[in-house]
């Protein structure tokens, strides 16, 4: 017996692409959305250290004292919060879960931009609250008007995820600036998704939580270190609602990796600026390569581009790349629309190169004729 609320869960989208990608041959993948560069060898060996010194037993669940020192200190310099509490997650993902488990009701609403990263609307349909949209095509910037037209009584939290994924922009600071107003006017809670805070490329960036105390900042190590396999989130927010977060994570992932909380302590003593500077090449390799023949909004941060298909639906024209040996995702994984596709630039530079020529090919002959 399935419960009835895997109903409202479906991973179909990106699960028809990867069968698609099954036959393909040394595939160009432009798909992944994690570093292409490896873990820093000081913190591989701090983790090393760790385990043969024999620490791999749990942790307190709400993580290494060190570390969540470490961390909210950080946050306090770097991004200006004063926020209660923090606790360290099973990555962002698992912060994920753990904080729409601890506020969302059913019925509750919950306002979440479009295009979005895919785990927000399951995890909102997942506690049987109610997913709403708010478009933000064709600049993909989060507009606090479209946000106030969106509140009703039933509004429970807006979701923020900038620098985004898919899109890559950064919300502009006066944004940001009128939709802490907004939310602190409708007294609602903000979960700030800040994973991707490490790799902003010319324009500033503010974190919501420096302007509203009432937020739930996210963050981890997953994207910085490329530690996404080490499982090292946190969250940082209210006191209360922090303290009903660590409850549930007491009753689930029951804490994070041991030894992976060791090495990041090292880890932020080892900041990832020159990988952001070969990232912002990235970008523009993809960018200036593709401009001629997409309709692109050139991303401020990530690693992602999110360009407008030139012809068919988005699934036509990723069968078609797939067809020609490029992996790329359709963009109604992310999205309420059909109408673009995800590109990850987390990959070496001559395969971003080859990637390009392909797209542009299939962009200019149309679909296939079977």
């Amino acid at each position: 017996m399935i419960a009835s609320r895997m109903s409202k869960i479906d991973s179909s989208g990106i699960r028809k692409v990867f069968d698609l990608a099954q036959e393909m041959t040394d595939p160009i993948n432009l798909s992944i959305g994690q570093p292409d560069y490896d873990v820093p060898d000081e913190v591989k060996a701090a983790a090393i250290k760790a385990i043969e010194e024999g620490f791999n037993r749990y942790t307190v669940t709400q993580g290494l004292a060190e570390l969540r020192a470490k961390l909210l200190e950080r946050c306090r310099a770097e991004k200006g919060v004063e926020n209660e509490d923090i606790f360290i997650t099973s990555g962002v993902s698992g912060a994920l879960l753990l904080a729409f488990l601890a506020t969302v009701d059913s019925g509750d609403e919950v306002l979440i931009p479009d295009p979005y990263f895919v785990m927000y609307k399951h995890l909102v349909n997942l506690c049987n609250g109610v997913p709403k949209f708010i478009d933000t095509y064709p600049d993909f910037r989060l507009r606090p008007e479209r946000v106030e037209a969106a509140i009703t009584p039933r509004t429970r939290m807006i979701v923020m995820n900038s620098p985004s994924n898919p899109t890559g922009v950064i919300a502009p600071r006066e944004d940001v600036e009128a939709i802490a107003e907004i939310a602190r006017q409708h007294d609602l809670l903000v979960i700030s998704d800040e994973i991707y805070d490490c790799f902003c490329y010319e324009e500033a960036y503010t974190s919501i939580a420096s302007l509203y105390s009432k937020t739930l900042l996210m963050g981890g190590m997953s994207k910085s270190h490329a530690m996404t396999g080490w499982r090292i989130g946190f969250a940082l927010g209210p006191r209360d609602v922090i303290a009903e977060m660590t409850k549930l994570q007491q009753f689930s992932f029951v804490c994070a990796p041991s030894f992976a909380q060791k090495a990041a302590v090292v880890a932020l003593d080892h900041p990832s600026d020159e990988k952001r500077e070969a990232y912002r090449r990235k970008r523009d390799i993809v960018c200036d390569g593709l401009k001629d023949r997409f309709e692109i909004v050139v991303p401020g941060g990530a690693f992602y581009v999110f360009p407008k298909v030139p012809w068919g639906t988005d699934e036509e024209f990723v069968k078609e790349a797939i067809r020609n040996n490029v992996l790329v995702i359709p963009g109604s994984v992310f999205s309420e629309r059909n109408t673009h596709f995800r590109i990850s630039y987390a990959a070496p530079d001559d395969v971003l190169r080859r990637g390009v020529d392909v797209l542009n090919r299939v962009a200019e002959k149309g679909p296939s004729r079977s």
